[in-house]
């Protein structure tokens, strides 16, 4: 199964965007999948459902982060990191038109009740697609520059 179809599964099995897309990856990240859908939580709906960048790639920038990320305060690495990260999300924004979940989702609502998840709610809300093609693109990242092992 590809991170990809990893992450659309997760995301259709009742997890947030967050939550799917960086839990896809937590093989990699030497995490058990329990503790990689409990770090991501808080970032599902936009952070917290307040709408904000898209928790499909805030699951995927978790994630790129620790593959690529930096962990001294002057490192140069920081530079490149955040590239990496704006890349991704310019791929994205080119694919969909935004990385903002509530341009994204045409204003949805920002209570903090999580919309119940029915079969009308999979019809209709795009989210699947979103957490699936931010998936996508970490996979194919990865593919052209590969994670050195710190």
């Amino acid at each position: 199964m590809t991170y990809e179809e990893r992450a659309k599964t997760l995301f259709l099995n009742g997890y947030n965007c967050a939550q799917a897309s960086f839990a896809a990856f937590s093989d990699l990240l030497g995490l058990e999948e329990k503790q990689a859908l409990r770090i991501a939580s808080s970032f599902g709906g936009g952070m917290g459902r307040m709408r904000e960048v898209c928790g499909a790639l805030s699951g995927v920038f978790l994630a790129a982060g620790y593959l690529y990320g930096y962990d001294e305060p002057d490192d140069q690495k920081k530079m490149e990191h955040y590239a990496r990260v704006q890349e991704l999300a310019g791929q994205f924004r080119e694919q969909f038109g935004s990385i903002i979940c509530r341009e994204l989702l045409n204003n949805p609502s920002t209570s903090p009740v999580p919309t119940p998840r029915t079969e009308a709610f999979y019809h209709c809300r795009p989210c699947a697609k979103y957490v699936a093609a931010a998936a996508a693109l970490l996979e194919a990242y990865m593919l052209e520059n590969p994670p050195v092992s710190s």
